[in-house]
């Protein structure tokens, strides 16, 4: 069956702009997650459905760097690009750092200047305002991570197990798909996940549980790229039928309805840290369902001068900019006692000054390649956040 843009599911040769604007809808329903307490945040689609903006995120970022790297681990070319997967991951984690001190500083600032010392005892900065030697180490290991700042360190992780991703790959995909979904089961099943240094549990995301949802990505992305995605009638009414359930158990608040029969909670709960099934099949239901139905993804084909387009290529600027953004809003919330019209006002800014930002990019990509081109050097095309071959 075929569209406007080719067969049905196949992923164009030219820039797909669907994945940006999939991935800008991600970002922004983030930023307005991550300021709990106003009007905007029960629009999201966590309050109708298992899943929310974090495995959207996670599932196509994986479609993102299969298209960049899934083709480029030859031999002779493997280290070069392993060498790149190491620089991007130290990125991640750079980034990572940086944000968790612009959040420790916010919040610091927020109690001087308000008074509120309470502000301190927020998304898990006690530990770090009490122990702050042992904080200071273990943030710079990974060990503490402030809530609400905690999606970096995990990708970045995840980051680091790509070579060996790529390798199994190519042997075989479904090598790849198997030896993932072990390690994702096992992490459930066993609990096993980085621990926390100042406090008892573990890493909110755990990189052992999400890596699987990245390696679908990948691996769906590349099949799509050859083959397409059929449109399997059965398959779609499950998956149409599982988002409704899901919509209806949420909507109606049926946490209470026990189904495990003694089974692992990563098999019938609603676990975010170990990737629980049933968020997973929930966001690859509305993948496969965007995938097959033109209606649903030819939308987003937008072109790439689209606002939308512009938030989704540089999603890593955009994210650490709209998690500042985010954690100055709920210093604001606390101070303003939760207001839900103060919420939403700043919730509202704060989506257009994401796109604010990301039209900044842009100019700035544009006058970069414009002065290299006034010295007589190549130009620059315009910067984009997905991983470069």
């Amino acid at each position: 069956m075929t569209d406007r843009h080719g067969p049905v599911g196949v992923v164009p040769r030219q820039r797909d702009t669907r994945l940006d604007v999939f991935r800008a809808l991600a970002l922004l329903t983030i930023f307005v997650n991550h300021v709990p307490g106003q009007y905007l945040e029960h629009l999201t689609h966590k309050n109708f459905g298992f899943s929310d903006s974090a495995e959207a995120f996670v599932l196509i970022s994986g479609m993102s760097v299969g298209l960049a790297y899934g083709a480029r681990f030859a031999i002779g070319e493997r280290l070069a690009v392993t060498l790149r997967i190491l620089r991007r991951a130290l990125t991640l984690y750079v980034a990572h750092i940086m944000l968790s001190i612009i959040t420790f500083a916010i919040f610091a600032g927020g109690a001087l200047w308000f008074g509120r010392q309470d502000l301190l005892s927020e998304i898990n900065l006690r530990a770090v305002v009490d122990r702050t030697e042992q904080g200071v180490v273990s943030m710079v290991l990974l060990g503490h991570q402030f809530g609400y700042n905690n999606i970096l360190s995990m990708y970045a992780v995840v980051f680091l197990m790509l070579p060996g991703f790529l390798w199994l790959y190519q042997r075989s995909a479904w090598l790849l798909l198997a030896v993932s979904g072990t390690l994702w089961l096992c992490a459930g099943i066993w609990q096993i996940a980085p621990s926390n240094f100042l406090d008892d549990g573990y890493w909110f995301l755990n990189p052992l549980s999400w890596q699987f949802l990245f390696v679908i990505g990948f691996v769906g992305v590349l099949r799509a790229k050859k083959k397409g995605f059929s449109r399997n009638p059965i398959l779609m009414a499950l998956s149409a039928t599982y988002l409704a359930v899901s919509f209806v158990w949420v909507v109606f608040s049926w946490w209470n309805i026990d189904f495990s029969y003694g089974l692992p909670a990563v098999l019938t709960g609603f676990d975010k840290t170990f990737l629980s099934t049933t968020r997973l099949l929930h966001v690859l239901a509305g993948a496969y369902l965007v995938a097959v139905i033109p209606a649903l993804s030819n939308w987003a084909a937008l072109p790439l001068s689209h606002p939308l387009v512009a938030v989704g290529r540089h999603s890593l600027a955009v994210f650490i900019f709209g998690t500042i953004l985010a954690m100055a809003g709920q210093v604001l919330m606390f101070v303003t006692g939760k207001n839900p019209v103060i919420g939403t006002l700043y919730a509202l800014l704060g989506i257009a000054l994401h796109f604010a930002y990301a039209r900044y990019l842009d100019w700035q990509a544009a006058v970069i390649a414009q002065n290299a081109k006034r010295q007589g050097l190549k130009a620059l095309p315009v910067k984009s956040d997905t991983p470069k071959p």
